[in-house]
């Protein structure tokens, strides 16, 4: 087991440039080049991230994204759409052979949350992470009511229309959107980590049937998901919960050190090949074609 992580703290990047540099760290830790990394990252300008295989066509309003100054990018993970605008962004990379890697995916999870939720508690944020079946008394857990949100005409295009399992939840409202992917023996695990919730902006960037319907959507995500500044009832910045995170992970990876690195020239090389061929291409954020995958 590595017993030294990287940290990256790489500011505030572009969409493609932030997935680029993701999947290059990626296939740098597949080849045993780079250590396992955890990467903290904000958006500039704002961007709305696609999941892996979400719908471009069906979901998107992309004459809003262009009106709104907004970037739009395909992620590698999975999940729904995100407004990285306000927030802290995370990744976290490793082998899928490293022990310290759990193998179950809520373990998985959890490796990354549980450090989280210690640094969100360092900004007097009370989180926790919710199970399958955890904050429903009927037993029914978060599937049943994903589907009874869905019959309601509210479920959205928007990751935080509805806290998954095993996310990051404070008050029962979804605080931490977080999604992985496994490719080429690594794991990948995205997280967002929300500083303002801005519910109509992003509801202004998906399709709806009406607009009515886009109001039902925009009271839901305000119901359902919630920020570090509305709790704090503070207005919040990016470097202090930047901080609180990295000690909060530091105290929940210990003795593992996490050490504070750049991203290698041999990364940066890869990251500009895979935005000009994948990231920045509208095969793949259209289309979800990976034409550079092998890049």
């Amino acid at each position: 087991m590595q017993t030294r992580w990287r940290l990256l703290r790489t500011g505030h990047k572009r969409g493609a440039w932030n997935m680029a540099v993701d999947e290059a760290v990626m296939a740098h830790v597949a080849k045993g080049l780079s250590p396992p990394t955890f990467r903290l990252f904000e958006w500039e300008p704002p961007s709305l991230s696609l999941g892996r295989v979400q719908s471009f066509e069906r979901d998107v309003d992309a004459d809003a994204c262009e009106r709104l100054g907004v970037d739009v990018v395909r992620r590698p993970t999975g999940g729904r759409a995100v407004l990285h605008d306000v927030e802290v962004t995370y990744s976290l990379i490793m082998s899928e052979n490293d022990p310290a890697l759990p193998r179950g995916m809520g373990e998985s999870f959890s490796l990354a949350t549980q450090g989280i939720i210690k640094g969100l508690r360092l900004l007097g944020v009370e989180a926790e992470i919710r199970g399958r079946d955890d904050g429903d008394s009927s037993g029914r857990g978060a599937t049943s009511r994903a589907v009874e949100d869905s019959a309601a005409g509210v479920r959205t295009g928007a990751c935080f229309d509805s806290p998954s399992w095993y996310e990051v939840v404070a008050g029962g409202r979804k605080l931490v959107g977080s999604a992985q992917a496994r490719l080429m023996g690594v794991f990948l695990q995205h997280g967002s980590i929300l500083i303002e919730l801005d519910a109509e902006k992003l509801c202004r960037l998906l399709r709806f049937p009406s607009e009515a319907e886009r109001a039902a959507a925009v009271d839901h995500l305000r119901s359902h998901a919630t920020s570090i500044s509305e709790i704090l009832s503070r207005p919040v910045g990016f470097r202090e919960v930047e901080d609180a995170i990295i000690e909060g992970m530091r105290s929940h990876i210990s003795p593992i050190e996490l050490v504070e690195d750049d991203i290698s020239q041999e990364e940066l090389a890869l990251a500009s090949t895979l935005i000009s061929r994948k990231y920045d291409s509208p095969s793949w954020t259209l289309h979800r074609r990976a034409e550079a995958a092998e890049a």
